[in-house]
């Protein structure tokens, strides 16, 4: 199978390579911007209009004729620009799809991209544009349209590099490298499989019993950060106090969002190398979940789709299976006799105790749900005659709609 991996080093350009990433960032938002606009304008016109490939090529190539600037941008940039644009449309008339399908999803256009919220380019092939060069005991990026600039590269790469991205972000510059690698993962004899509960109080708690706490990375962080939304607030738009009090806030983001990541990756690598041979988790509608504006942030917090992703790329190397299962009244059912409590039974979030009333079962509430959690998903991968086929599982076990994740 093949394995990508994303490497993301920190770089050090010097003050005239900053202006000229920083040149490109400008001029590549504002191209997205102008396409879009000329999409957005023959919509309009006609909602019937086709936007693909050939259309957004032929805006693209408009908008560089009427302003020779953008060839200050290198062709792949362009190319990336492109890319994203073509992304964004896909993802609208999927939504207009589901829509019309009665999926109750807000169907939203492709929306304008403003200077803070466009901070990176892309060089989608590695076809001699940028490379890494060695320099005595220092390692050097070198990019097109740009230079060479210093890079921190903490680890190898493992595999063929494929694409490149150079991103700012709170004032820091980056350099992350996609790789693609064939590898052949071990096949492994599924005998201790666990169920995961995700939630709030205990962000996992596992089927064998075990819970485990995340720490409140943002709720300590939020004095700070408050603070400088205050500072943001007093000062003038579009001074240059206002752009570095944003910088400070960023950056107090930035590593709430570093410490969030850190702990994802380490819990992650931490269950797939404890044992346990398959993982069962459920499929979360957080879209949904954060209408609840009282749980609305901790639900951001705590997440929960970033872990299942890092779990199910590092279990996906290790030979192992991660199952996805509705999660509707996991936490209602009992794991030892199945009852269903319904109506003024049923558990609120302050009820911490399954307590059964037909069974006499008393045990914590997150755990009895990764009970549950676990036995669908056994209970749709027995029916399924081929284990890693997630089609053949769904088709085949429709209620508990299993679908296995892949990378």
């Amino acid at each position: 199978m093949d394995c990508i991996r994303a490497y993301k080093f920190r770089i050090y350009p010097d003050a005239k390579r900053q202006r000229e990433i920083d040149e490109m960032l400008v001029l590549a938002q504002r191209l997205y911007n102008k396409v879009l606009e000329r999409a957005k304008e023959a919509y309009e016109k006609d909602r019937n209009s086709k936007i693909d490939m050939s259309t957004l090529n032929r805006y693209m190539n408009n908008a560089i004729e009427e302003d020779k600037g953008f060839l200050k941008l290198y062709s792949q940039t362009r190319q990336g620009v492109f890319i994203r644009l073509q992304r964004a449309f896909q993802n609208f008339f999927r939504r207009v799809n589901e829509k019309k399908e009665g999926k109750k999803v807000k169907v939203g256009f492709p929306r304008f991209k403003s200077i803070d919220r466009y901070k990176s380019i892309k060089y989608p092939q590695y076809n001699g544009s940028f490379s890494i060069e060695k320099e005595k005991n220092v390692t050097m990026l070198r990019v097109s349209r740009i230079g060479r600039m210093k890079i921190d590269m903490h680890r190898s790469m493992e595999g063929n590099v494929k694409t490149l991205t150079i991103k700012k972000d709170a004032g820091n510059y980056y350099a992350i490298f996609t790789t693609i690698k064939e590898v052949e993962p071990p096949i492994i004899k599924d005998v201790n499989p666990v169920g995961i509960d995700m939630g709030i109080n205990s962000f996992v708690a596992l089927s064998d019993g075990t819970k485990i706490e995340k720490p409140k990375f943002a709720k300590k962080a939020e004095k700070r950060i408050a603070k400088w939304q205050r500072i943001i607030a007093r000062r003038q738009k579009c001074s240059k106090r206002r752009a570095k009090a944003k910088l400070k806030l960023q950056s107090k983001w930035e590593h709430v969002a570093n410490q969030s990541n850190d702990f994802a990756h380490k819990l992650s690598a931490k269950l797939v190398n404890s044992g346990h041979t398959s993982f069962a988790v459920e499929k979360l509608d957080i879209n949904n979940m954060v209408k609840n504006h009282m749980l609305a942030q901790s639900i951001y917090n705590a997440s929960w789709n970033k872990f299942v992703q890092l779990l199910s790329y590092k279990a996906a190397s290790a030979g192992m299976k991660v199952a996805e299962v509705d999660a509707r009244n996991t936490t209602q059912e009992c794991s030892n006799c199945h009852h269903m409590k319904t109506g003024s039974e049923r558990l609120g979030l302050e009820d911490r105790i399954y307590h059964c009333s037909v069974c006499g079962l008393a045990i914590d509430r997150d755990i009895n749900a990764s009970i549950n959690v676990l036995a669908r998903a056994r209970a749709g991968l027995a029916r399924s005659n081929a284990q890693g086929d997630a089609a053949s599982a769904v088709q085949h076990a429709p209620k508990n709609r299993i679908g296995e994740l892949r990378t």
